[in-house]
């Protein structure tokens, strides 16, 4: 998988709709256990660095995490300056939330925040659906990003 680099500068203008009764909200810190559960749960055995990303992103003031959520249960979230500064990710829905634009959604208040937060660029670190991303935000792919980032990851 690659990077991929997102003009902030030129994001779509829709409000990314979802299904009704979801909202996008930035977390609460006394809601942090409940979407660390959520990543736990859902995303530790294919992606165990989730866990790590999502608590540095609760703990920034303000977090730098958005979550979805139906009838007040966390079904998405999404991450971004956690393991590097302009760095989107980790995003993840849970699978019975897929294919409602949970994940766009997420994807679009991230990029949205970052650009009000100044940033110019994103990066979209190891990006798993290079198709999403293009159609969703006009994503390109970084040449040379492979293995980036993560290549000097600690190993148990």
């Amino acid at each position: 998988m690659t990077d991929m680099l997102v003009r902030l500068y030129d994001l779509p203008g829709d409000d990314a709709p979802v299904a009704p009764g979801v909202v996008v909200q930035r977390p609460l810190a006394a809601d942090s256990h409940h979407v660390l559960a959520f990543v736990e749960r859902h995303f530790a055995a294919s992606a165990p660095g989730w866990v790590d990303e999502c608590r540095c992103a609760l703990a920034a003031r303000p977090p730098t995490c958005f979550v979805a959520a139906e009838a007040g249960a966390v079904i998405g979230f999404a991450c971004f300056d956690a393991t590097a500064r302009g760095l989107f990710g980790p995003v993840g829905v849970a699978p019975d939330a897929r294919g409602r634009g949970v994940g766009r959604a997420l994807l679009l208040a991230c990029l949205r925040q970052m650009a009000a937060d100044g940033y110019a660029y994103a990066v979209i670190g190891w990006a798993h659906s290079e198709a999403f991303y293009r159609r969703a935000v006009g994503a390109e792919p970084i040449a040379g990003s492979e293995p980036g980032l993560y290549a000097g990851r600690l190993r148990g």
